[in-house]
């Protein structure tokens, strides 16, 4: 778990560098195919090319194209039309999109585990943002995608890696950012605004960010991690950035809040963790 909460902490400043920094500013298509191409050659020289069965190397590369490229494509639309923290709000729907993925592929359904996500998304919901623009509809359902997308990708890597466990991750992490790499690539050639292809020093220094750190250590570290801990427990880690996401823009880029509901939320989000822990040690004794 300790994997989980490192990610939640670096990927908090992620949707602040976006949409304070990147987003109406330099192309998102570009943004995306730059930050996943940096993530692809941090792993390069680690990816095995011998060896690995070629039905796992196909299937890693179809999750990042969607846990990653579709989510990031569909991630940075979104800071378009709605404020960084409407956007961190909106993320609340991940856990359960987790837990229903999860489960269904390996055909079970643990009814708890619903109580303790469900409980999780309420105190994300506690932490409201007023502020809601014209655009919401749009950039809400935006961000359901990139929701849906991150949920089904890391409940499929964790199920398949499950079915893998003598093959070390990150001899075949690199495949997951070159599946992510294609669609980035092709998002770009055919969506592309060329009028915005020209980061300042200070933007190109937010894309190596988050392509060499946000991107490529921080989904591998949280993708290991998701192979560590159940679906529920990765469930409600998603909805841990939420809080901090919010806090971190609170705090460097002073926008307005209210705070007491920030700290009501993140208790009940932490209330939810104790509980699900109780639900797996109650299902572990059937």
């Amino acid at each position: 778990m300790q994997y989980l909460i490192f990610v939640t902490i670096l990927w908090a400043f992620s949707f602040s560098l976006i949409g304070e920094i990147l987003a109406g500013q330099v192309d998102s298509y570009f943004a995306v195919l730059i930050r996943v191409a940096l993530a692809s050659l941090v792993f390069l020289p680690f990816t095995k090319f011998k060896g690995i069965p070629n039905k796992l190397k196909l299937k890693i590369m179809l999750i990042g194209t969607v846990q990653i490229g579709l989510m990031y494509i569909f991630l940075y639309k979104s800071f378009l039309f709605l404020s960084v923290p409407e956007v961190v709000l909106f993320t609340v729907f991940t856990p359960i999109y987790v837990t229903l993925f999860y489960d269904g592929l390996k055909g079970q359904f643990k009814a708890l585990y619903l109580v303790s996500t469900g409980l999780a998304v309420f105190g994300a919901y506690i932490i409201r943002y007023q502020n809601i623009n014209e655009d919401f509809i749009t950039g809400f359902l935006m961000v359901q995608g990139a929701s849906i997308c991150f949920a089904l990708g890391q409940s499929t890597y964790k199920k398949v890696m499950e079915s893998h466990r003598e093959i070390r991750q990150r001899d075949v992490f690199g495949y997951f950012h070159f599946g992510a790499l294609i669609i980035s690539a092709i998002s770009f050639i055919l969506f592309a605004n060329p009028e915005k292809l020209s980061p300042s020093l200070i933007q190109w220094g937010v894309l190596f960010w988050l392509g060499v750190a946000a991107s490529g250590l921080g989904y591998f570290l949280w993708n290991k991690g998701a192979c560590l801990v159940d679906a529920g427990v990765l469930a409600i880690m998603n909805n841990a950035l939420v809080p901090v996401g919010l806090l971190v823009n609170l705090i460097i880029w002073e926008k307005t809040s209210n705070y007491l509901l920030l700290f009501l939320g993140s208790a009940v989000i932490a209330l939810s963790l104790y509980l699900h822990y109780n639900f797996m040690k109650l299902y572990n004794k059937k």
